[in-house]
């Protein structure tokens, strides 16, 4: 019978890859943050990595996250919640409520919202603009060729706080030259934030200076 390792042995033995990542990429040791992507997992599983020390979390749909975060926050206070998925402009406020960093801006009018939604509730969390960097007609993100005249939107007119870029290279391509064009886009705008790699493309993310990578299966297992 083979023992299923647990939730914290898999963060154990991640965490472990990345510093290896690190220190062969030249990196500083732990400049990349690793993000449990906790969607569609019950709130035992996210506890038992909360247990295992991991504070760092990521949720796709804003319905979710009031499900079990709240409880979770309350035994867990210095617990970081993004959103990493699709944002309507119909869950702003409780998206602006419930996280602390917002991933997927990637429109106007959801600027506008988020903005007026900011303003209303006296509450910021941090920004990240979502660069469509395959431009798949079918994703979601600002395509390339307009990123830096929609960052300067976002923080000059709007005022958002805007830290960084995230991006999902497109399926079966190389995902090189996508991380590389997400990090030039932010080198040339001030951005220090890099959310990008996920399990199948983490080290090359790393190497190419992603800040933040997003694991779910590799730490939770297969989703059920």
């Amino acid at each position: 019978m083979v023992n299923t390792p647990t939730v914290a042995e898999r963060l154990a033995s991640t965490r472990e890859e990345i510093s290896r990542i690190e220190r062969r990429s030249g990196r500083e040791p732990g400049s990349v943050r690793l993000m449990c992507v906790s969607k569609t997992q019950p709130s035992d599983a996210v506890q038992e990595a909360l247990i295992a020390g991991q504070r760092l979390f990521g949720e796709n749909r804003v319905q979710e996250a009031p499900k079990k975060w709240p409880e979770l926050r309350s035994r867990f206070p210095d617990a970081e919640l993004h959103l990493i998925g699709p944002l309507q402009t119909n869950k702003v406020r409780d998206a602006v409520e419930l996280f602390d960093v917002i991933e997927t801006v990637d429109r106007l009018r959801l600027v506008e919202a988020l903005a007026h939604e900011v303003q209303r509730a006296g509450r910021a969390p941090r920004f990240m603009v979502e660069v469509n960097t395959g431009a798949e007609p079918q994703k979601a993100g600002i395509l390339p060729a307009e990123a830096d005249q929609f960052i300067r939107i976002c923080l000059e007119t709007y005022g958002l706080p805007v830290v960084g870029l995230m991006c999902i290279p497109p399926a079966g391509e190389q995902a090189s030259p996508h991380f590389a064009l997400l990090a030039q886009i932010a080198k040339r705008n001030g951005l220090a934030e890099l959310s990008m790699g996920m399990s199948a493309d983490y080290e090359l993310a790393i190497q190419l200076g992603a800040t933040c990578i997003r694991l779910g299966t590799a730490i939770f297992g297969a989703r059920t």
